[in-house]
């Protein structure tokens, strides 16, 4: 920010703070002062004191000749200039050239704790936070470079600098080195039936709810508070200032997945808040709100698909990062003859040359492989495998035909090799940077449901989709399905998908089904092509049992598992579908897993290169 911008937007916020204290104090503890007036243009009510603060804000900066752009609780985003004040929207303003562009933006909460201070409960205060306009961008909570807070009922006055620091009445402040949950002061709000928030809550020594974001956040920056959380979202205009404050303290804010906040300067936005002392801290924080059940890696299953030279030489790069990190390896067995084959080869190095020569993201990668392992003394069948981590290379059908085989719950973690890649957490650029937090502890958890599939005697699993179809070229089928024991639907189709969260991005959202949420407890049924008018896809409870039954005579058909398992089905034959007892688990580095890939990879049908899905 401009030298005279600085001193400027620091004059007018102490103006605006002692004449909004003085004004306020004649307010304080009277009943009268939280006469509902309105609802705020944050849309929250908005008392008779919050507008009598609100007023003297909009005064002061319509006392200068200068442009402003004001975002303030009550009454919204306003441009003042020259005795007009204009309601605006900033994105608008931002993207047009103004006659009178505004040169500095104040976020201002004029009263903060607006019940406390009408009860006169010593915790409220005013927020001030300013940013610089900068043309052609529109401004976030990183452009936030001057933060003022201060507490009306104590008179402690914090205030911070971007890139300077941060200060409670004129000293450094000094944020909290308490690295154990069990000893920590938290303050902070949370929602209904947020399990891991509660765990958070139990063990913490004490629990603060003050009724002030703007002060209980800057606690933090000061060691008052060693963590603070709004699981609800604050407002921007709560936190622009405190968080400035927090972060020149030296203390950590994140979101509650740990990701840096730099959501837009608006009245409409918010943003879950997580603040605490020190890094440690913060770490532990974010891993219980996550559910996060992260162990130390200590041995690793490597899988890989063998039909082309680019997955088999990669899984080479990996197993020597993971040998030279010192942990122990698995090779699943057709994987490990491969690389001895490749090893015995005399036309190996053509073979690396030309795999580099077709796949330029991996030219590097493949420089100076050493073959020097004896890689049969590392192998195991895939269903023996029991370790604390399964790294597959592939596509997600190589995901889907390794999880298959696997008999123990053990977490993937999937390289794409392939095209889309959906179920696979990262592409090879980011592999071994990801191998070094995963092996740090630094990664999450996820867990996905699967299908339990009954047919006669038989019992099979899937973690997409079954898809049950004719086994004739243009035949339909008849089907009739029941869910609990109530028949919903008689129909006829080309044939019929149960899908899970996991399948709605694969076949059941190409035959016209919904994408869910893998953290909806939901299976979809859905017809393919039904000769039926008023035939659409059904989500029902995962705790639901699905029973699909043939119903026309000398109709055979049959039923694919995740296009693993193909079994034949006869008339009348009843196939049944419940959640399975068992999990399939992935580590993922990002909690914003799913969304991200959904956009990434499903825009052009999620086609990147040339090679297949195996």
């Amino acid at each position: 920010m401009k030298k005279e911008n600085k001193d400027l937007a620091t004059k007018i916020a102490h103006e605006i703070i002692d004449k909004v204290e003085k004004e306020i104090k004649k307010h304080v503890g009277k009943k009268e002062s939280g006469r509902f007036m309105k609802i705020g243009a944050d849309g929250t009510p908005t008392s008779y004191i919050d507008i009598v603060a609100e007023d003297i804000v909009i005064d002061v900066l319509n006392s200068y000749d200068d442009a402003f752009y004001l975002i303030s609780e009550e009454i919204g985003e306003l441009k003042i200039h020259n005795g007009v004040i204009e309601e605006v929207q900033l994105y608008e303003e931002v993207e047009k050239d103004t006659p009178n562009p505004g040169k500095l933006l104040f976020l201002i909460d004029p009263l903060d704790g607006t019940s406390n201070a009408i009860k006169e409960i010593p915790a409220y205060g005013i927020s001030v936070a300013v940013a610089e306009i900068k043309k052609d961008k529109y401004p976030t909570l990183e452009d936030v470079e001057l933060g003022f807070i201060k507490n009306f009922s104590n008179g402690n006055f914090f205030h911070a600098e971007k890139g300077k620091g941060a200060w409670l009445n004129g000293k450094t402040q000094t944020p909290s080195k308490e690295t154990r949950i069990s000893n920590i002061s938290l303050g902070g709000f949370t929602k209904n039936s947020t399990t891991t928030a509660s765990k958070l809550i139990d063990t913490a020594r004490r629990m603060r709810v003050l009724g002030s974001v703007v002060l209980e956040l800057s606690y933090v920056g000061s060691g008052k508070y060693d963590a603070f959380l709004d699981l609800r979202g604050s407002r921007i205009i709560d936190i622009a200032a405190s968080k400035l404050i927090v972060e020149e303290s030296g203390a950590v804010i994140t979101n509650n997945y740990g990701e840096k906040l730099d959501n837009k300067l608006s009245i409409h936005e918010r943003a879950i808040v997580v603040a605490s002392g020190n890094e440690e801290l913060h770490e532990e924080i974010i891993d219980i709100l996550n559910d996060n059940e992260a162990e130390v890696i200590g041995d690793v299953g490597i899988v890989s698909r063998v039909d082309d030279y680019k997955s088999i030489l990669f899984s080479l790069k990996v197993i020597e990062f993971l040998l030279n990190s010192g942990i122990n390896i698995i090779i699943e067995e057709t994987l490990a003859y491969k690389l001895e084959e490749l090893k015995k080869n005399p036309g190996r190095d053509e073979i690396i040359k030309e795999t580099s020569d077709k796949n330029p993201e991996l030219r590097e990668y493949l420089k100076d492989l050493k073959f020097n392992i004896e890689f049969t003394s590392y192998c195991e069948k895939l269903s023996d495998f029991t370790c604390d981590m399964v790294i597959i290379l592939g596509g997600d059908g190589t995901l889907l035909r390794s999880q298959s085989q696997m008999t123990e719950e053990i977490p993937i973690f999937g390289i794409n090799m392939g095209t889309v890649g959906f179920l696979t957490e990262i592409e090879v650029k980011d592999t071994f940077q990801a191998l070094k937090n995963i092996l740090k502890g630094k990664y999450y958890i996820e867990k996905r449901t699967q299908l339990r599939i009954s047919h006669e005697s038989q019992r099979f699993s899937a973690l997409n989709e079954v898809v049950i179809m004719t086994d004739q070229t243009a035949k339909m089928l008849h089907f009739q399905v029941q869910v609990d024991n109530e028949v919903i639907e008689e129909f006829r189709a080309d044939g019929l998908i149960i899908s899970t969260p996991s399948g709605s991005t694969a076949y059941s959202m190409s035959a016209g089904g919904p994408i869910l949420d893998p953290k909806v407890g939901g299976f979809i049924i859905i017809p393919i092509c039904p000769f039926k008018l008023g035939v659409r896809p059904f989500i029902v409870s995962d705790n639901s049992e699905i029973k699909v039954k043939l119903l026309k005579k000398g109709k055979k058909a049959i039923f694919v598992a995740d296009g693993q398992i193909n079994e034949k089905v006869k008339y009348m034959d009843e196939i049944r579908f419940k959640k399975s007892e068992n999990k399939v688990q992935f580590i993922r580095t990002s909690t914003k897993y799913f969304y991200k890939k959904v956009k990434d990879k499903l825009t052009e049908g999620g086609l990147n290169n040339e090679n297949n899905c195996l």
